[in-house]
């Protein structure tokens, strides 16, 4: 089957040291679907990694002005590629503890979002490091966004547009058809607009809107979104708390008009899983933990978001 894996923030990390490590786990979650003959492409989070080159950049140009700032969409093809070189080695050396002979490749990803999507007139996602509020002043007449973050200072915030069409994703339906295991749309994606060809635009996409998406355009089998619980649940670390083995969109679209998940944490997930089940009449939804791919493919633990 052709399943697409969406690897949640706890598979990466805060640093590239610990990002290393922690990416030996995902590999392994990989190999194990290798392993059962399915082709797999990877969409993994980026926001930390953004903040910290970002971090980076204005460190040297407060230090060295000439430095220049880095705009945000460089910021996400940097992110792309030094976690898409991780994965690669991990999962390369994972399938060869094993004896499997298959190549990994990073595709550098854009993702069209409308330039007139009402997320533009409205952002909300904060990225960077915090400035203090006279630094926020000047970076506001920059036309910069900038809002106050629980106390500790200034931040950049940005849109959050919804992805409507992934640009290489013919690139990647062929990789995959030849046998390769691609790591693609990381972080979303940069963003990009159609006006006469593509420009970036300083936004950010939810990942697992953009894994979906691209889930859905690849025509995948399964699009499983891996994370840190074994299960969707409802009344989370309450004593009623509910798991789910099974549920239905009409289940999953009540529980999310009654704030049953968390906006910024398992909301956006069952959304996608939501979007991608009712793009792909034939394709299934898991919701699992990182370790449990294999088995959450074969039906034997996560959960299913089913029409």
């Amino acid at each position: 089957m052709k399943i697409l894996v969406a690897l949640g923030g706890n598979a990466l990390g805060e640093n590239p040291s610990e990002q290393i490590e922690l990416v030996k786990h995902a590999a392994e979650s990989v190999a194990d679907l290798v392993e059962q003959g399915h082709q797999v492409v990877i969409v993994h989070g980026n926001g930390p990694q953004v903040g910290m080159i970002m971090s980076a950049f204005e460190t040297a140009h407060d230090l060295k002005p000439k430095v220049p700032l880095m705009p945000l969409p460089e910021c996400g093809a940097l992110s792309q590629g030094y976690i898409g070189y991780h994965l690669q080695n991990a999962i390369y050396n994972a399938l060869y503890k094993r004896n499997i002979d298959k190549d990994v490749a990073t595709i550098i990803t854009q993702t069209v979002v409308d330039s007139q999507d009402e997320a533009f007139k409205n952002p909300t996602k904060p990225i960077g490091r915090f400035h203090t509020k006279e630094e926020s002043i000047e970076m506001e007449k920059l036309g910069f966004n900038m809002i106050e973050d629980s106390g500790r200072g200034y931040r950049l915030v940005v849109p959050s547009p919804k992805p409507i069409d992934i640009i290489e994703k013919n690139i990647i339906k062929g990789l995959l058809e030849k046998g390769n295991i691609v790591v693609a749309a990381g972080g979303g994606g940069i963003p990009v607009v159609r006006e006469n060809g593509l420009v970036g635009v300083a936004a950010v996409i939810d990942k697992d809107f953009s894994s979906a998406k691209l889930a859905e355009l690849i025509k995948a089998d399964i699009f499983i979104i891996l994370t840190a619980v074994k299960r969707v649940s409802v009344n989370f670390r309450k004593p009623n708390e509910l798991e789910f083995s099974k549920m239905s969109v009409k289940e999953a679209k009540h529980y999310i008009s009654t704030n049953e998940f968390g906006k910024g944490s398992m909301e956006p997930k069952i959304v996608a899983a939501v979007s991608f089940v009712e793009s792909n009449k034939n394709g299934q939804a898991i919701i699992a933990s990182l370790e449990d791919a294999a088995l959450a493919v074969k039906g034997k633990t996560g959960t299913i978001i089913y029409q």
